[in-house]
């Protein structure tokens, strides 16, 4: 827990909200090292399952704070210092909630712009009110998006759409985001409809999960070969595991399973 990044389990499921509310949850450099480092503690926690991720206050988050951050003229270029093979500052704070490997819910209210949009598209399912306002805000300030929004984009929306939401950095409601496939669900509530959704989760093995959206995550754009190694590669471990063995035997008994912790990292 940071006065940036609150990070509180409950029944095997992290809730982490954004705690900038005074600043619409603006990204400021001690909130991306403080995401960095939330996700880096829930990832040495094999005992939780799932995460809830969310704003506090009036929005889930407008983007950068350019302001705050400019004031920090070499905290920044050594925030954005990319060396080859390894993210930078404000791609680790982002890239990190993708790698997760238990399933990230993000919880999208109010604004959702820029970097808080690339957040968003870190996560593994989104749920947004009809009214949040979201854009891929870059181009309003004469940029691209570079906090890992290049690869989560492509995965979700064509290409000429992609290229359109960015190149005009419009504004759109939630409504019109799961028209377009960026968000999973419209709910006027959608923390209850994200704790529904991992509720069932928690129901499956979190060895299957983590091995889902690693099995996903490598093969999405690779040859059928190399999807099809995965599959066996991973399927071979989970068959091996114990929590396979525990769903196979309440499956047969018509009983609910009672998982051991995750095994795959």
């Amino acid at each position: 827990m940071t006065d940036r990044v609150r990070v509180e389990v409950r029944d095997q499921i992290a809730y982490v909200s954004l705690a900038r509310p005074e600043k619409y949850n603006g990204l400021d450099l001690p909130m991306l090292r403080a995401l960095a480092s939330a996700a880096k503690q829930i990832r040495a926690d094999r005992d939780i399952r799932a995460v809830i991720l969310a704003g506090d206050g009036p929005a889930f988050c407008a983007g950068l704070d350019f302001a705050s951050v400019g004031k920090d003229k070499r905290g920044f270029l050594l925030a954005g210092l990319k060396v080859p093979g390894r993210l930078n500052l404000f791609q680790q704070a982002v890239w990190a909630w993708r790698e997760l490997p238990i399933p990230v819910l993000a919880v999208l209210h109010g604004y959702c712009y820029g970097g808080g949009m690339q957040l968003a598209l870190a996560g593994d399912f989104r749920f947004a009110t009809a009214d949040c306002v979201l854009s891929i805000m870059e181009g309003q300030w004469g940029l691209i998006p570079d906090m890992t929004g290049s690869v989560t984009l492509r995965e979700l929306v064509p290409m000429d759409v992609a290229k359109r939401l960015t190149m005009t950095a419009e504004t759109f409601s939630g409504t019109r985001a799961l028209e377009l496939g960026l968000v999973t669900e419209v709910s006027d509530d959608p923390l209850k409809a994200a704790e529904r959704l991992a509720a069932e989760l928690l129901t499956r093995s979190p060895d299957a999960l983590a091995a889902t959206k690693r099995l996903l995550h490598r093969t999405w754009h690779r040859a059928p070969q190399w999807a099809f190694w995965t599959e066996t590669v991973l399927q071979t471990r989970l068959l091996r595991g114990a929590n396979h063995k525990i769903a196979r035997k309440a499956n047969l008994a018509k009983e609910l399973p009672s998982y051991v912790r995750r095994t795959l990292r």
